[in-house]
């Protein structure tokens, strides 16, 4: 029987903007790294264990994100386990890359490349993926069904707000939070400690970017953080110390509140 998508990692995922190429310079800038032109006015933005894929569209939009599997027969196994597999979308994946629809209309490709990023520039692994929406319940259900497990839930009441999933023993790859619109929340690169996040905030401030919430810790997960904004209001996260989980640990559950999402202080309530 497929094990679904464990394990896997976040590998590189879109943005889309009415003005792709303004948004790739501004990602190059902020992460110190390579951009080029792809075609039909998309950019890549690759570095130190990142890259964004960047094309025409609405303004803070991802078309979709791509998780890279542990092997070819793994990739293999994993595809003839779906029922509604798509053609993938993205240019960075070889033939045998394929998608899936989730309960919101965002693609997931799954599939495996080859690591062309750069080594240089500050240590910032892209690490995971967050949207808010309207359906969390399905969601949910939906990305247990590829195979990721529940890390830690977040209830109002009896209702759930938030849910953290994890594809690898990382604390969590993907995780959506309720909301009255379902759209992108943000997507996050995880450094290798305290320091690098001082001196991510340090190249902030070079750069003229405020940070637009933190430094504070995550309940849900126990990273240290800050966030920006980029150009079309889409939230990045730079994090690092994000907990691990064994395969068979279970999920916990945490209380609708601030602390819940900064242990710090005051906290982004998406609903």
């Amino acid at each position: 029987m497929s094990a679904g998508i464990w394990p896997s990692r976040l590998h590189h995922l879109r943005r889309d903007s009415p003005q792709p190429e303004r948004l790739a310079r501004f990602y190059g800038e902020l992460l110190g790294d390579r951009v080029e032109n792809i075609g039909a006015d998309e950019w890549l933005v690759s570095g130190r264990g990142r890259r964004l894929v960047v094309g025409p569209g609405q303004a803070g939009a991802v078309p979709y994100f791509a998780l890279q599997v542990e092997d070819a027969a793994h990739l293999a196994a994993f595809g003839r386990s779906l029922k509604d597999r798509e053609a993938s979308p993205t240019p960075l994946f070889g033939d045998d890359a394929f998608a899936v629809r989730d309960p919101d209309g965002r693609l997931i490709a799954f599939g495996l490349s080859e690591d062309e990023s750069s080594s240089g520039g500050l240590p910032g692994r892209l690490q995971h993926f967050v949207c808010a929406t309207t359906r969390l319940p399905e969601m949910v259900r939906f990305y247990a069904g590829l195979g990721m497990l529940e890390s830690d839930r977040v209830l109002e009441g009896e209702a759930l707000s938030a849910c953290f999933l994890r594809s690898d023993p990382e604390h969590h790859s993907f995780a959506a939070f309720r909301a009255p619109e379902s759209r992108p929340d943000h997507h996050c690169y995880e450094t290798d400690g305290w320091m690098d996040i001082r001196d991510w905030a340090d190249r902030m401030g070079r750069l003229g970017i405020a940070l637009w919430w933190g430094p504070g810790r995550h309940g849900p997960g126990n990273n240290l953080f800050f966030m920006v904004e980029d150009p079309d209001g889409h939230k990045v996260e730079f994090s690092a110390e994000l907990e691990r989980m064994t395969r068979e640990a279970p999920y916990r559950t945490w209380p609708h509140e601030q602390r819940t999402l900064n242990l710090w202080g005051s906290a982004w309530m998406r609903s």
